[in-house]
């Protein structure tokens, strides 16, 4: 048995039938790998039961302390079914790809129970009409609640689930043993919550103090313009309006080459090309509906805290920072500018504030005074009178270098799906892996209508920005090639002879004509202007003006200028 940690319990505590807190995640997958060249069900099912032996934590179920005054533990479920949590389903023909949208997104909106472990697994059949997919392909949709993960821990645990071989039978079994919980009493509970609290209220103290610290810090450094100032007013828009129990979901691709060749390019991180792309989505999308703020819109990005303050032992260890994305600025490069500018500010605001962990506010009170202020909160639909415009969260997650297989099934694809809260009504959650990055986009339903609309805004922005970088690749090069013709139109003028090397060529032709002419059976002949022999004296100056001017014309067609 173990306590949830303060993170955890947030996560739990934000729990709304509007606003479910739990993650997923869309595997497809290539049967032709598996022994046999195709999968069954009980296979499947057979290859998670035994992955799932490995981590407690898919067996674990809330245990929630008497009253709500204390955060709940996870204990380990003597009745788990895997069946239970493993469902088999097919999409109806024709099997395309907006079908398999629509049923993704409807059971990413529905709850979990929160009396079982809090996951659950979908496999898809019927992916028939979905370019790339391969023959007899099928999908896996899993859902976690957020208290069990993050983004970071997910990776590792996608790891766990899945086999690092096409033939699982390759992987040792070991022994089947499993370990179960036995759910402590009323008296237990109660005696432990009362310790609890008191250590609780200890910790806050002191962590108060440590909070007022750093707050006093962080005002000294942005007097002192060492800390920047985040944007918190940016403008409002349709994904800032109380978020429905209904939800969309699409999903874009992209070379994962092209997006390191933005980032060479311009010299900034690959998760400022993301943000880039996102502003670039939201600004056509806005456009579009006649909705685009002349102010620059902001989003929220989750910060990873395991490399920032170590690691514990509660599963969340996320801090959050949010982002300008230049979406007033038109051109896609000088955005991207913009992007990277306000992410490194971002950076250092984050390295400096204790507001990355606001929210811990959730889960530092007792269930029993959290979770009716959250209720009013969403119910009553507080988030139309607070001033902070977040239009988005944009999340972005590396997954593994490495071939993973389900009953020998290969993974293809994989698209990741966050969650939306009470305030921001649209989530991107990017993912790279072999090669590929998918940007997955999950919205609430009324606020985003048109889903496959907004794909295409995404990948408008991408084509906008990978065409603008290879212009500008074209235009460095260019001055070298400029150059080089610059050289070689120099040597060409020092070869040509100029007004003056003209006139006494003509002065002199009279003489060396004479000279040469005895020569010309002996020698080859030297290319210069060639006057003949004047009858007159006004027959020679009229020569020598017409071989000025002939020179003339070949010093015309090449100009230098200082």
């Amino acid at each position: 048995m173990k306590q949830l940690g303060v993170l955890d319990t947030a996560f739990i505590n934000l729990e709304h039938p509007n606003t479910p807190q739990h993650v997923g995640g869309l595997g497809i997958y290539d049967p032709s790998t598996a022994p046999g060249g195709f999968v069954r069900f009980k296979g499947v099912i057979a290859n998670f039961e035994r992955r799932l032996l490995k981590h407690t934590i898919f067996r674990s179920r809330l245990l929630r302390v008497p009253g709500n005054v204390d955060r709940p533990y996870w204990v380990e479920d003597a009745n788990f079914d895997v069946e239970f949590h493993i469902r088999h389903i097919a999409l109806p023909q024709p099997g395309d790809w907006r079908q398999l949208c629509i049923l993704v997104a409807r059971l990413h909106a529905r709850p979990l129970d929160m009396n079982r472990p809090l996951w659950e697994a979908y496999i898809i059949e019927g992916l028939d009409n979905i370019p790339g997919v391969p023959k007899g392909g099928f999908a896996i949709y899993t859902k976690m609640h957020h208290s069990l993960v993050d983004g970071a821990g997910g990776s590792s645990i996608m790891s766990v689930i899945h086999d690092l071989e096409p033939d699982p039978a390759a992987v040792p079994q070991g022994q089947q043993v499993v370990n179960v919980d036995v759910s402590p009493g009323v008296m237990y509970l109660t005696a432990s919550s009362a310790v609890n609290n008191v250590k609780n209220s200890v910790k806050m103290l002191a962590g108060g103090v440590g909070v007022l610290r750093d707050l006093g810090k962080m005002a000294v450094g942005m007097a002192q313009k060492r800390i920047p100032i985040p944007s918190i007013n940016s403008p409002k828009t349709r994904f800032n309006t109380p978020v429905g129990p209904y939800r969309v979901f699409e999903a874009a691709e992209f070379p994962l080459q092209d997006i390191k060749f933005l980032k060479d390019v311009a010299n900034v991180k690959i998760n400022d090309v993301v943000l880039c792309i996102v502003a670039g989505g939201l600004r056509h999308y806005l456009q579009h509906h006649n909705e685009l703020p002349d102010e620059s819109l902001s989003v929220s990005i989750p910060l990873d805290m395991r490399t920032r303050r170590g690691m514990t032992d509660e599963n969340n260890q996320i801090g959050s920072v949010f982002v300008e994305l230049h979406t007033n600025v038109a051109d896609p490069l000088e955005r991207l500018k913009g992007v990277y500018s306000s992410s490194q500010e971002a950076k250092v605001f984050g390295e400096n504030s204790p507001l990355v962990d606001v929210l811990k506010l959730a889960g530092v009170l007792s269930p029993a005074l959290t979770k009716p202020l959250v209720n009013s909160y969403s119910n009553n639909k507080w988030t139309r009178h607070l001033p902070l415009g977040i239009s988005s969260v944009v999340s972005n997650v590396a997954g593994p270098t490495f071939p993973l297989y389900s009953a020998g099934a290969q993974m293809v694809r994989y698209y990741g799906l966050g969650l939306l809260t009470p305030g921001v009504g649209l989530f991107h959650l990017i993912f790279s892996s072999n090669g590929i990055m998918t940007m997955s986009i999950l919205g609430d339903r009324d606020a985003m209508p048109d889903p496959a609309f907004y794909r295409e805004c995404i990948e408008k922005s991408f084509t906008e920005l990978l065409s603008a970088a290879k212009s500008s690749q074209s235009e460095k090069k260019q001055p070298a090639v400029a150059k080089k013709a610059v050289k070689s139109a120099a040597s060409s003028v020092a070869k040509t002879p100029t007004r003056a090397q003209g006139a006494s060529a003509a002065s002199t032709a009279k003489k060396t004509a004479t000279k040469r002419s005895a020569k010309s059976s002996l020698t080859t002949p030297v290319k210069k202007p060639i006057v003949k022999k004047a009858k007159s004296a006004a027959a020679a100056k009229s020569a020598s003006s017409k071989a000025q001017n002939e020179d003339d014309g070949n010093v015309v067609p090449i100009k230098v200028s200082n």
